[in-house]
C-alpha cells in the first residue's frame, strides 16, 4: 500500500501551511502529487506534526526513521528532504543554512525580534550563513524593539549603503544621537545627497563651546548651501558679520532676506540700513584700514582684514592678507585663522590646499569640528566664492530662537 505526498511540499512547510491528513499522507497546495510508502509518509506526518508544536528534535527524529526505510526512491528521498528543510525553518532544529535562513525570515515577518537577534541569529552563525543582508535585518530588529544603541553600534560597522545609512540616520535620530546623524549626514553629503547639510549643520549648531567666530563659520555654509531656515538665521548671520566688521558681507546676507520675503518690518529695515552704512563706510576707508592692519604687532587685523575682502570678492586681494597675518603670528585665536585661510583658499580655486589647511584645524574640538565642515563642503563641490554666498536662498522652516 502506498501513501500520497505531494513534490510541493517542501515550500509548503517553508510557508508553514503543511497539514496531516489520512495516514501516511501530508498535504501541500499542489502542483502535482508523488508517491511514498506508508513507512516512509507516516512518520514524515508526524514529524510535520511534532515540528508544528516546537518539537524540532523529535520531528527531527521521526525524518530519520523515515530516511533509515530500506530503498528509498528518489521521490522519497526528495520528500525527506524537503522535511528537514521544513522542520530547520520551524524550529531550527537540523543546523541546516537553509533552515537557519527560512526561520531567521519567519520569525523577522511574524514580529518575534527576540528570536531574530538571539537563536535565529547564533544559527546562521554556526552554519556560516550570517551575511550582510542577516546582519542588517539584525539590526532592524533591534530598532524594531526600540533598543536603538545596539542598532546603531551594529550598523556603524556595515559600510555605506543607502539601506545601511537611512536606517542609521533613523536610528540616531530616535536616539536623540545627533553626533552619529552628524556623521552620517557627511557621509550622504559626500555621496551626493545634499538634502542631508540639513542634519549636518544641525549637528554642527550643537557642538559645545562655539565662539561666535565659529557660529559666522557656521551660518556661512548654512547661507552658502541654501540651509537658511528663517528670519532669525538672516538677522544672526547679518548681525554676526556687522560684529567682525564685514560689512559687505552682512549686506548681501540682508539684502538676500528680503529677497526672499523672510526679512521684513522695520526692525529688519534698520539691520539692512546699518549695514548699507558700514558697507558704505568701509570702502571709503579700505585702503586706511590696510594700513592699519599692516602696521598692528599681531596678525589678528590682518587676518580680519583679508577676510573683510572676501566677503566683498575680492579672493586674490583676501588670501595674500590672511597669509600675511598668520605669517606675522602673535594669533590671539589661530585655530580660527585657520579656518578663514581655507575658506579664502577654496574661494581662490586652491581646494586641495585649502583641504589640507582645515585638516590642520585641531588646537580645540569646537574649531577641528567647524573645519571638518568645511571640508566636507568644499569635498561635496562648494566653491567659498561670493557667488555661492549671494546664491538664491530658498527658507526651510519657521522663526527659530536663538
Amino acid at each position: 500500500m502506498t501513501s500520497r505526498l505531494l513534490q510541493s511540499v517542501g515550500l509548503a512547510f517553508l510557508l508553514g501551511t503543511a497539514t496531516a491528513l489520512t495516514a501516511g499522507t501530508v498535504f501541500a497546495p499542489a502542483a502535482y502529487a508523488v508517491t511514498v510508502r506508508p513507512q516512509v509518509g507516516n512518520p514524515l506526518k508526524e514529524a510535520v506534526s511534532l515540528a508544528n508544536a516546537g518539537k524540532g528534535a523529535a520531528a527531527m527524529a521521526k525524518v530519520n526513521q523515515a530516511a533509515a526505510v530500506g530503498g528509498l526512491t528518489g521521490q522519497e528521498q526528495a520528500a525527506i528532504n524537503q522535511t528537514r528543510q521544513f522542520i530547520a525553518a520551524k524550529t531550527g532544529a537540523g543546523g541546516s543554512a537553509l533552515g537557519c535562513k527560512a526561520k531567521f525570515a519567519t520569525d523577522y515577518n511574524a514580529g518575534r525580534y527576540r528570536d531574530v537577534v538571539g537563536a535565529d541569529a547564533a544559527c546562521l552563525r554556526k552554519g556560516g550563513g550570517f551575511d550582510f543582508s542577516s546582519q542588517v535585518i539584525v539590526a532592524q530588529a533591534y530598532y524594531l524593539m526600540g533598543d536603538y544603541g545596539t542598532a546603531i553600534k551594529l550598523l556603524k560597522g556595515l559600510g555605506n549603503s543607502d539601506q545601511v545609512l537611512s536606517l542609521l540616520m533613523s536610528a540616531a535620530g530616535k536616539a536623540g544621537d545627533t553626533q552619529t546623524e552628524g556623521q552620517v549626514a557627511e557621509r550622504l553629503i559626500l555621496q551626493g545627497q545634499a538634502k542631508y547639510w540639513t542634519y549636518l549643520l544641525a549637528s554642527a549648531d550643537a557642538t559645545p563651546r562655539l565662539t561666535d567666530h565659529l557660529n559666522l563659520d557656521i551660518y556661512r555654509i548654512r547661507y552658502a548651501t541654501g540651509n537658511m531656515r528663517n528670519a532669525e538665521d538672516y538677522e544672526l548671520l547679518t548681525q554676526l558679520a556687522l560684529e567682525f566688521h564685514f560689512p559687505a558681507e552682512a549686506l548681501a546676507v540682508a539684502q538676500k532676506g528680503f529677497t526672499v520675503k523672510l526679512l521684513q518690518g522695520e526692525r529688519d529695515q534698520r539691520l539692512l540700513n546699518l549695514a548699507q552704512t558700514q558697507a558704505a563706510k568701509d570702502t571709503a576707508t579700505l585702503a586706511n584700514t590696510q594700513k592699519q592692519a599692516n602696521a598692528s604687532k599681531t596678525g589678528d587685523d590682518l587676518v580680519a582684514y583679508g577676510e573683510n575682502l572676501w566677503g566683498r570678492g575680492q579672493y586674490a586681494d583676501a588670501l595674500n592678507a590672511v597669509q600675511a597675518g598668520i605669517k606675522k603670528g602673535n594669533l590671539s585665536k589661530p585655530d580660527e585663522a585657520q579656518i578663514s585661510l581655507g575658506i579664502v583658499q577654496l574661494a581662490g580655486g586652491q581646494k586641495e590646499a585649502a583641504l589640507k589647511t582645515f585638516a590642520a584645524v585641531k588646537s580645540t574640538p569646537a574649531a577641528q569640528a567647524v573645519g571638518r565642515l568645511w571640508s566636507v563642503y568644499a569635498r561635496s563641490g562648494g566653491t567659498g566664492t561670493l557667488a555661492a554666498n549671494t546664491a538664491a536662498q530658498q527658507p526651510s522652516g519657521g522663526r527659530k530662537h536663538h
